[in-house]
């Protein structure tokens, strides 16, 4: 009877618009469920597309649910890999280059080795073999770093080697995707059909760096001039379809595209802007993502292959692990860091799932195959929280017995190494006269600022002249996240909107209680909101004109007080 009500309303949507209901709707559930025994929500997402995509569930969609869940599939991939490229950093990448050329490179080589031999041990051979030990060396940027993130540990010497792994892996991967059409699947060729792809490729690549020099940031400054949050967001995603359908028109994947879309919008002074309007997607993206997966995993299929699934996750979990843990360790980290390095990075990942569809697609993996490796790939990245947080105590007992001395650290990986650290900084909101002013101070006094702006010219301006800039709302707890609150001394609201600045100090004591605050106010009654809010520091601008008044007549006869 469900089931025929069910059908019946979404004959009148569209079938990808009711699939988004059900498959949200179960995640609520799933998830609740899992926060009450605390486990893993990632776990609770792959469940809950594994259920739907098995039970026949989503069937009662009509005929359009294949192509609903086909579709929901290559949503979530595009938009976790246009936030991923978002959040590449080249800076980063020069900054921690030891890290992603020696350990990257080593990581990747020596595990695809071993899984290029166990596949061959299983009968896989040709050009499917170095697909498929090249996928299984890839881990998952996205669930390792939101995995230290949610540890509280996101700038710990792990975190940063897992990073540097994982920028080598994103680097390398760009480059596999655009030969992947020449060497697997209907289209392989021999040398010629590579450097073709390659030049393909570099040709695409091309185009996006001219767009991020000459095209994009004279387009999101336009955009961003006209002070419309909504045409901002809509001009993003734009970019984001449209270099995803040039990849396409060039042979290469639509994620492969979004994330080249966010490489591009990475590198303009908007960037954070773009960051601090998506990261409150992200865990919707990363959602769909999850869920994603499960909805293509064909249960006859690993009901049959059972014992090489299991066999194969201990395997990718056990291997790559340890490969990570003695790279960390040669590396000088502690035995807990390399621990956590190595369970971060213990997984396949988001980019092994783009590599077996695309390889799929090409006619070059087997359906049978391509069901085994994916659920490989979506268990072991669903353990990869379960295990940092299981490697704390695991590495506390080692270490209490004399296990994993300390080593002398490589520079780029230690506590102080960031090239840009900050921390005991002001944040300033606003760059109009006050703004400036209190700016130019804190320049004279060697203090530390980052300054949050709205003015897209003003941003362009600051930013030339090198300064800490960030074109952001400065009423956003992402944007608080992005200019360090967590590590700041002080914020100042120095624009005269009590409002805004009490949204902007409560986002800001999410993060750092501590922080002492600073705002304007016109009238009596904003200075009584901003008391009322707990505003350390309220200057009043009537009373604070009026002294200065006061002081300007009186001396007209000589007389101070």
């Amino acid at each position: 009877m469900f089931g025929f009500s069910l059908l019946a309303a979404s004959s009148e949507v569209a079938p990808v618009v009711a699939l988004m209901a059900l498959v949200l709707g179960a995640v609520v559930l799933v998830s609740l469920l899992l926060i009450r025994f605390k486990q893993s929500l990632l776990v609770g997402y792959f469940i809950c597309g594994v259920i739907l995509a098995n039970t026949g569930v989503y069937q009662w969609l009509g005929d359009g649910a294949d192509e609903a869940v086909s579709g929901l599939s290559e949503l979530g991939i595009v938009l976790l890999m246009f936030t991923l490229g978002i959040e590449f950093s080249i800076r980063e990448l020069l900054h921690l280059r030891r890290v992603v050329i020696g350990g990257g490179g080593l990581q990747m080589l020596l595990s695809a080795m071993v899984a290029m031999v166990v596949c061959w041990l299983f009968g896989v051979s040709g050009s499917t073999l170095l697909v498929v030990g090249f996928a299984l060396a890839l881990s998952s940027t996205a669930v390792s770093i939101k995995s230290f993130q949610d540890l509280g540990q996101p700038d710990t010497p792990g975190a940063r080697m897992a990073l540097g792994i994982a920028i080598f892996q994103d680097l390398a991967v760009i480059v596999f995707m655009v030969v992947l059409p020449s060497i697997i699947g209907d289209g392989a060729g021999g040398a010629m059909a590579i450097t073709a792809s390659m030049c393909k490729g570099l040709v695409f690549l091309l185009l996006c760096w001219l767009l991020s020099r000459l095209g994009i940031p004279h387009l999101l400054h336009a955009v961003a001039s006209s002070r419309s949050r909504e045409l901002f967001t809509v001009t993003v995603v734009a970019l984001c379809a449209a270099i995803a359908w040039l990849a396409n028109w060039f042979g290469l994947s639509l994620a492969l595209g979004a994330f080249a879309t966010g490489l591009v919008v990475s590198e303009s002074i908007y960037s954070h802007r773009v960051l601090s309007d998506i990261l409150p997607f992200k865990d919707l993206f990363l959602t769909v993502f999850f869920v994603s997966i499960g909805l293509m995993i064909d249960l006859s299929v690993v009901q049959e292959s059972w014992w090489i699934i299991l066999s194969g996750v201990a395997g990718i979990i056990l291997v790559k692990g340890l490969i990570v843990l003695v790279i960390g360790r040669w590396m000088g980290l502690r035995l807990r860091q390399a621990l956590l390095a190595g369970a971060a990075l213990s997984s396949s990942g988001e980019f092994s799932l783009v590599l077996m569809n695309r390889a799929a697609d090409l006619g070059g993996l087997a359906p049978a195959l391509e069901q085994i490796l994916l659920a490989c790939t979506a268990v072991s990245m669903a353990l990869v929280p379960g295990l940092m947080r299981g490697m704390i105590p695991l590495s506390a007992k080692l270490e209490a017995r004399g296990w994993g001395k300390p080593k002398s650290i490589k520079h780029e990986l230690s506590d102080d190494s960031e090239t840009d650290a900050l921390e005991d900084h002001v944040v300033i909101c606003g760059y109009g006269p006050v703004g400036q002013k209190l700016h130019d101070a804190m320049e004279r006094a060697s203090i530390p600022v980052v300054v949050l702006e709205m003015n897209a010219d003003t941003v362009r301006d600051l930013h030339q002249r090198g300064v800490r800039v960030m074109f952001a709302d400065a009423t956003k707890e992402d944007t608080m996240s992005l200019a360090k609150v967590n590590v700041a001394r002080a914020i100042a609201y120095t624009f005269p909107e009590p409002r805004l600045a009490c949204d902007g100090i409560r986002a800001a004591r999410e993060l750092n209680p501590a922080i002492v605050t600073y705002a304007r106010a016109k009238f009596s009654a904003e200075v009584k909101l901003l008391k009322r809010e707990g505003v350390h520091h309220i200057f009043h601008d009537e009373v604070t004109s009026g002294e200065a008044m006061v002081q300007a007549v009186l001396g007209c006869y000589s007389v101070d007080i």
